[in-house]
């Protein structure tokens, strides 16, 4: 039988998948790939603001991802490069966050925890954090759906059907900033991008309609964690490069059916 603590990785690492599939999708159709890693990058901002207010580590990273996703939404709106303003955004903010947390000295050590994550260390209360939070978002998805996949095909057909796409586009900001925030024990901040674009790349080659594509992005995921979690037992490397590492193979596994037809 495998340890608790193996357990409780595979079913945290589970929970990831069923969030970042079908948000992936979005992320790769929408080209977000450098949202994602502002997003991301923000929430060692987010852990460096909560510990030095005595708050819990997710509501800092939930409140720093959110608002970085819409600080980038509000300044892309008024004219600037997109990939300019999130390159911006990400590397200032995770410049910020380090800066920010080298004056905790008691959690100089465990920044590498952060950043790469440590999904072995996942406790049971996590659990209850990681689904609540894949539970959130699995709901805004579905509740959005169709009106997201219509505000991504065509904005103009969007408006056309009484949809506003900046609204959507606010949907899509909330889901990354909860992700961002569940992953961050997980697979670690500079992680998460990966786990959100590998996954839905490898399935976009394979799937027929979006759902589909969903579907194998959050199977993709899954087989992920789990090879990830095999590959760092056997060979004792870290368990969150180890599944991003797993997805990457996953990805390339998944070029070869497209050369073959």
């Amino acid at each position: 039988m495998p340890d608790d603590f193996l357990i409780r990785a595979a079913i945290a690492g589970m929970g990831l998948a069923l969030a970042t599939g079908p948000l992936g999708a979005f992320v790769v159709w929408r080209r977000m790939a450098f949202f994602g890693d502002a997003t991301a990058h923000a929430a060692i901002l987010g852990v460096a603001l909560a510990l030095a207010a005595d708050l819990p580590l997710q509501s800092g990273m939930l409140a720093v991802a959110l608002a970085m996703g819409l600080i980038a939404a509000a300044l892309t709106g008024r004219g600037q490069a997109a990939d300019t303003v999130l390159g911006v955004l990400a590397h200032s903010a995770l410049a910020f966050g380090l800066i920010a947390v080298s004056f905790l000295p008691a959690v100089r050590t465990d920044l590498s925890a952060y950043l790469f994550g440590d999904i072995l260390a996942v406790t049971t209360a996590d659990l209850a954090w990681v689904w609540g939070g894949v539970a959130l978002v699995l709901g805004l998805l579905l509740w959005r759906w169709q009106a997201l996949l219509t505000a991504t095909v065509d904005e103009a057909l969007a408006r056309a059907s009484g949809i506003d796409p900046r609204r959507e586009g606010l949907v899509l900001t909330l889901a990354l900033a909860v992700v961002v925030a569940v992953a961050v024990k997980i697979v670690g901040a500079l992680l998460i991008a990966a786990m959100l674009i590998i996954p839905a790349a490898a399935a976009r080659g394979l799937a027929r309609s979006p759902e589909a594509m969903a579907l194998f992005a959050t199977a993709f995921g899954a087989l992920s964690v789990l090879g990830g979690l095999w590959l760092s037992l056997r060979l004792d490397t870290p368990a969150g490069p180890s599944i991003v590492a797993a997805a990457a193979v996953i990805f390339a596994l998944s070029l070869f059916p497209r050369r073959a037809a």
